[in-house]
């Protein structure tokens, strides 16, 4: 299996944007979008709001000025970026259907003023690591609105590789634009040595929160002296993944006290999580945590 979240990208939304794919069997592919807008953090921002809001999440969202890169959803699920093409469901085409969403317009192709960096190179680790090969299998990219560019149904139901939103069926834009395909993988060359087959070591078991220790920490330590702890040990992992999120400054995530703060923050997360009025009061639930524990390697213990 290939890379499901790519560790450095920063998290956008909720992280639930799709479903299965339809045609698992179907060889993986990788479809690039643009967004028609500016660049920058600004323009990134207000962007992947857009998205959000509209319900018309890519898996990533890139800026090629910058080398910022965001995902919205785990790449083994469809996401929101095609139109279906009368029955067929696009965005579950493959193995895999990898949506990018690249800060920029069609009429001026991106690869003529990018600055890819090693979030560039981390994205195309991750396409590669689902087996999709460096290939334009529908051929050229439309060059203008009016451009008639190839999007073959057959071809798009067989074959892996890149394409763009020009090239998709059932799908009507040109993006993004004619940019240069084969700098697209210039930009982030492969490996120079053979990957070799030595078995990979057996991943460590990932570490376990027990949900009880968790509220009595969250009931009695705000009581005690400051920096009083009750279970830290449970205590700072929620914390670290608290921090990740954004939602607990870094100078409170490793304490193992939870405080105010770190309810505070666990409140903010469950609201994240959809949860309102009494159901968002900072004491941790089953449900919440272990929706943080899959996002952040962790495991729950009821």
């Amino acid at each position: 299996m290939g890379e499901i979240w790519i560790k450095e990208a920063e998290r956008l939304g909720d992280g639930d944007i799709g479903g299965a794919m339809d045609s698992p069997s179907a060889p993986g592919r990788a479809v690039w979008h643009t967004t028609e807008s500016g660049a920058g953090d600004a323009s990134f921002n207000a962007v992947a709001k857009y998205l959000s809001d509209h319900a018309s999440e890519p898996h990533i969202l890139y800026d090629p000025t910058t080398d910022r890169l965001g995902q919205y959803g785990p790449l083994n699920e469809s996401a929101r970026a095609l139109r279906n093409d009368g029955a067929t469901r696009t965005n579950r085409t493959g193995r895999v259907c990898i949506q990018i969403e690249v800060l920029g317009k069609a009429a001026k192709p991106f690869t003529g003023y990018w600055k890819p960096g090693p979030n560039f190179r981390a994205l195309m680790r991750a396409i590669r690591s689902w087996g999709i090969p460096d290939t334009w299998p529908a051929g050229a990219l439309a060059t203008s609105y009016a451009d008639d560019s190839p999007r073959p149904r057959t071809t798009w139901a067989t074959k892996g590789g890149h394409y763009g939103h020009s090239n998709v069926p059932g799908n009507d834009h040109w993006d993004p634009g004619n940019i240069d395909r084969v700098a697209l993988f210039k930009a982030a060359p492969r490996p120079a040595t053979p990957v070799t087959s030595t078995p990979a070591p057996t991943p460590a078991p990932k570490p376990v929160v027990d949900l009880s220790n968790l509220l009595a920490a969250a009931r009695r330590d705000p009581g005690l002296k400051q920096g009083g702890t009750t279970h830290p040990a449970d205590v700072k992992l929620v914390e670290a993944a608290l921090k990740a999120e954004g939602l607990l400054k870094a100078a409170y995530a490793a304490d193992g006290s939870f405080g105010t703060l770190t309810r505070a923050a666990y409140e903010a997360w469950q609201r994240r999580c959809g949860y309102t009025g009494s159901a968002a009061d900072g004491y941790p639930g089953l449900a919440s945590l272990t929706k943080l524990g899959k996002r952040h390697g962790f495991t729950v213990k009821g």
